[in-house]
């Protein structure tokens, strides 16, 4: 049995990922800052200690991993994007990385691979003409995510100099029960208020939580997969179409179109409005080629089982 070290695996996605892959057969540790109250039922999964602001970390747990899957970082629409938190956002990942990183120069361990994620907030707005969506070897964009996601990734890339196998998952919009943007779209909904954002047509690259648990799976069990890959479904839709489709779902003819002004979102947002208001039509084209397949291409399947669940 083969082990998995997770760093963020108590988040929305690491949460799913660790019973996805402890389901498949894996121990799994979550590196965690304190450990929880009561642990996992499952005996399979693990709890070590590590603090990325102290530079420590329990170096018996990389020594036991076969792989390490690093998803740790603070959320990026979890707060306003004040000076501080954009400091927040980025040391969380590249401090995370530097420590992943001295750990495993300055010890012997087993590692095979190290899978990091990474987002399409890599990308900017409109691909290059005639490119249907963003591919991986586009160059990251100007403004406070593209320049994150390049440090982000940067910070990891040295574990190819120790002869360790490297993928970056790029994740576009998670859709998932559990947190996210799905939750925060039901909101209104819920109310009977299916709330377009700005103009609606700016196109959301999306990926269904599974989909997402699969492919970060395909990268540890893959060997032949190394290097960047978009993690977003085959077919993106605008916000419009993505909000109807969840109306629709969830209360059938019973809702009203609300069209939400971009000076509201500004007031509500700040500068996260900007990236709520950005069209990113990405490709997935380069993940279909290793063979993997979606178990929900279209957001109507995607949306029809998250209603149900």
């Amino acid at each position: 049995m083969q082990t998995i070290l997770i760093t963020g695996g108590t988040g929305m996605v690491g949460s799913k990922l660790t019973k996805h892959l402890a389901g498949k057969g894996y121990r799994v540790i979550i590196l965690t800052r304190k450990t929880p109250a009561s642990t996992h039922a499952d005996p399979n999964i693990t709890y070590s200690l590590w603090d990325v602001s102290q530079q420590t970390i329990d170096i018996s747990a990389v020594q036991k991993a076969d792989y390490i899957i690093h998803l740790a970082g603070a959320g990026v629409v979890d707060k306003k994007w004040s000076i501080a938190y954009k400091s927040t956002i980025l040391k969380s990942r590249t401090e995370s990385s530097a420590l992943l990183i001295h750990t495993l120069q300055n010890n012997v361990h087993s590692v095979k691979a190290v899978v990091s994620a990474s987002a399409i907030g890599w990308y900017g707005e409109d691909p290059s003409p005639g490119k249907d969506g963003f591919i991986e070897s586009d160059d990251p964009a100007d403004g406070f995510l593209g320049e994150t996601c390049k440090l982000w990734e940067e910070s990891i890339a040295p574990v190819e100099k120790l002869g360790i196998r490297l993928v970056k998952v790029r994740t576009g919009i998670v859709l998932s029960n559990e947190g996210g943007a799905l939750p925060e779209f039901k909101k209104p909904i819920r109310l009977g208020l299916a709330a377009i954002l700005g103009n609606g047509k700016q196109v959301l690259s999306w990926i269904h939580i599974d989909d997402l648990c699969r492919i970060f799976t395909e990268a540890i069990e893959n060997q032949q997969l190394e290097g960047s890959f978009n993690a977003v479904a085959p077919n993106p839709v605008t916000n419009k179409v993505m909000t109807l489709a969840l109306a629709k779902q969830l209360k059938g003819k019973f809702y009203i179109p609300v069209d939400v002004p971009k000076f509201v979102l500004k007031i509500m947002l700040g500068d996260r409005s900007t990236e709520v208001l950005k069209s990113t039509k990405v490709s997935c084209e380069k993940i279909k080629q290793t063979g993997f397949t979606f178990l929900y291409p279209s957001i109507e399947a995607a949306l029809a089982q998250l209603a149900i669940t």
